[in-house]
């Protein structure tokens, strides 16, 4: 009896030195690939920066650029990418977050919501040239919006909606069943539950999706050019083409037009994009803060 308590015992060990082990070895791996993903990132911004900043100048932000991009600045480029990422963002929200809401909080489980989870799946998976051509032959050709930030954003607002919704819809579903109850019981509608309770409850996710969304629509080229033109003059209105960030530095490195100007672009639009997501993140960061504060 003592000799097979002894050998359960040593059985018992053995395991959890092979747990321990495992363990060490998951722990490594997991620690190595978080550096190595990090050191790649760090590395194409800083090769990008390093080559880029040093052309940046004052100049290149208020000026308009000439001979197709070769000399000037870049003032009528990120004033198209603005409004292009403005009016995209705009049409994308209240229809994706509507959607989120109905699938979420009114939507039955059967085989139309079904069908229409399945579809926002396979929206979220096609490549983005399929919605330039769609966009080219709708709204540019059919509907005759013309190449013009309007056609632009709408097809861009079609690709961000998959990623709105779904974010949004996870968001809601993290809002625990207890607040719309407590709601609820207190008199107010579902409706009144939705805007008051469940909507500033999962605020943050909506703003990530958001942030998803815009960073999508600042970095995408081929559907833009196809929709939105590439003229390098300024846009006075949303019916007018205008030329995005990415779609200029693609032209730039394609035709060999510019390597200073290249990479000064890229330079920026990298810059861009991380200051709207530290924009975006202080804000959630602060709005959850004075929401506990609140409570």
């Amino acid at each position: 009896m003592v000799v097979n308590t002894k050998v359960h015992i040593g059985k018992i060990a053995i395991k959890k030195k092979n747990l321990n082990l495992k363990e060490k070895i998951a722990y490594l791996w997991v620690y190595f690939a978080v550096t190595l993903t990090t050191l790649i990132l760090l590395s194409i911004i800083g090769y990008v920066l390093l080559n880029g900043v040093k052309h940046i100048n004052i100049d290149f932000f208020i000026k308009e650029p000439k001979s197709m991009g070769r000399s000037g600045g870049i003032f009528s480029i990120i004033a198209g990418t603005i409004y292009l990422s403005i009016v995209s963002i705009a049409i994308a929200t209240p229809i994706g977050v509507c959607a989120a809401i109905y699938l979420t909080e009114y939507a039955k489980d059967n085989k139309f919501v079904k069908l229409i989870r399945f579809g926002i799946e396979i929206l979220a998976g096609i490549p983005s040239i399929i919605f330039g051509l769609f966009g080219f032959v709708f709204f540019v050709i059919f509907l005759k919006l013309r190449w013009s930030i309007l056609s632009g954003g709408l097809t861009l607002a079609l690709m961000i909606l998959p990623t709105l919704i779904r974010a949004t819809e996870e968001s809601i579903k993290t809002v625990p069943q207890s607040y719309r109850e407590g709601s609820l019981a207190l008199g107010a509608t579902k409706w009144e539950t939705i805007v008051k309770v469940v909507l500033p409850s999962s605020i943050s996710g909506i703003l990530t999706g958001l942030i998803l969304g815009i960073g999508r629509a600042i970095g995408e080229t081929a559907a833009v050019m196809l929709t939105a033109g590439s003229a390098l003059g300024l846009p006075k209105t949303i019916m007018d083409p205008a030329r995005t960030m990415s779609v200029h530095l693609y032209l730039l490195a394609s035709e060999g037009i510019s390597k200073e100007k290249t990479f000064a672009t890229a330079s920026v639009l990298i810059v861009l994009v991380l200051l709207i997501n530290f924009l975006a993140n202080m804000i959630v960061n602060k709005y959850m803060k004075s929401t506990r504060t609140a409570s």
